[in-house]
């Protein structure tokens, strides 16, 4: 959960590293939060999602953020994101990306986080 709260304290922040337990913990409990939300939503009101769309709406610049601080681990742009686009082969090569260990020591986007972490 600490990890999910630094990703939304530092929704703005494009800049820097995310390792790869940043990344994925944030994933996994934003899944777990948008299938509460959207179970919620089912039961109040079937086809209705206005929870989980504002859900939605609140946490899609912290995720563009946290996606591009990841890439930037493993020393490739944000713009690699743009990935996913590519049909079915995108989400292949996306999903690879995000789970290559990040790369050790300093690169062009900052010092590791394995090295400064502790």
């Amino acid at each position: 959960m600490n990890y999910y709260l630094k990703v939304l304290r530092q929704w703005k922040d494009f800049d820097g590293r995310s390792d790869r337990r940043e990344y994925w913990m944030f994933v996994l409990v934003n899944f777990a939060i948008s299938m509460a939300l959207l179970t919620i939503d089912q039961l109040i009101s079937p086809g209705n999602e206005v929870l989980s769309g504002i859900y939605s709406l609140f946490i899609f610049i912290p995720g563009i953020a946290v996606t591009i601080r990841r890439l930037h681990d493993i020393g490739k742009s944000g713009w690699m994101q743009l990935v996913i686009l590519i049909p079915l082969i995108g989400w292949i090569w996306f999903l690879v990306l995000m789970v290559n260990e990040g790369e050790a020591g300093r690169n062009q986007y900052g010092e590791s986080l394995r090295q400064t972490r502790f």
